[in-house]
């Protein structure tokens, strides 16, 4: 392949890989994972257990060739682990190697569509949520809404219905957002993007369809895909 971009992924992820299929891979671009040990439910102490297995995890994929970028994908993860301590773990296992997080694809996402004020809807917990709110506020954005749905497990987040998620979305939205960002790899919000984009009247980020736009850039292919979302037609956003 002319272009590799790399996955880590939790074990019981359902939703990536097929995402990634569809959003990322193609003739010139190859998708190559690796899986790491996770245990539910979804809390920040399980969620931090997973920081020693990024050297390793990015290390195995294609050892010793070169990668455009490596996604870790996890937003709750990465929240809680911290951008810039993923970005330094899987550094030690792929040197050079650029990386993308589901929470700096999403700020550079709502940045590329000049959002400030946003919803967010997350599938969390209150408990494992509450990061993901200071996260985004400390990253300077105002926060219309919060919307958490109360799952423990990432395996039924996986299994929520499309129209389930639609709906969820239109319900999550404030009137005065600018935006909607749904977090979440394991959500299959990526493939509705442009359904709730139509019922909210609003562009949407979703952690997969910005970790796969960013991905999709950082290779060079600037291809328009409305299909997955306003989010998908844009450039990343020059820094």
């Amino acid at each position: 392949m002319e272009r590799r971009v790399g996955l880590i992924i939790l074990a019981t992820d359902h939703t990536t890989e097929p995402d990634f299929a569809r959003m990322v891979a193609g003739p010139r671009i190859g998708t190559y994972v690796a899986r790491i040990a996770y245990a539910n439910p979804t809390t920040p102490q399980n969620l931090r257990a997973m920081q020693p297995a990024l050297s390793e995890a990015a290390a195995l994929i294609l050892p010793d060739e070169p990668l455009d970028a490596i996604c870790y994908s996890c937003t709750s993860a990465s929240v809680v682990i911290g951008d810039a301590e993923i970005e330094h773990a899987i550094a030690a296992g792929k040197p050079g190697t650029k990386v993308v997080t589901p929470t700096t694809a999403a700020v550079a996402g709502l940045a590329a569509l000049g959002a400030r004020r946003i919803s967010v809807l997350t599938p969390y917990t209150v408990e494992t949520s509450r990061p993901m709110a200071d996260y985004f506020a400390a990253h300077g954005f105002d926060i219309a809404s919060f919307t958490c749905l109360g799952y423990e497990d990432d395996r039924k987040m996986a299994r929520i219905a499309l129209d389930s998620i639609v709906e969820a979305a239109r319900q999550a939205t404030a009137p005065d957002a600018e935006a909607l960002f749904i977090s979440c790899t394991a959500l299959r919000s990526a493939s509705v993007a442009a359904r709730i984009e139509d019922a909210i009247g609003r562009p949407v980020v979703t952690s997969n369809q910005a970790t796969a736009w960013t991905c999709l850039r950082l290779c060079g292919d600037e291809t328009a895909k409305p299909e997955y979302g306003r989010l998908m037609t844009l450039p990343l956003p020059t820094r």
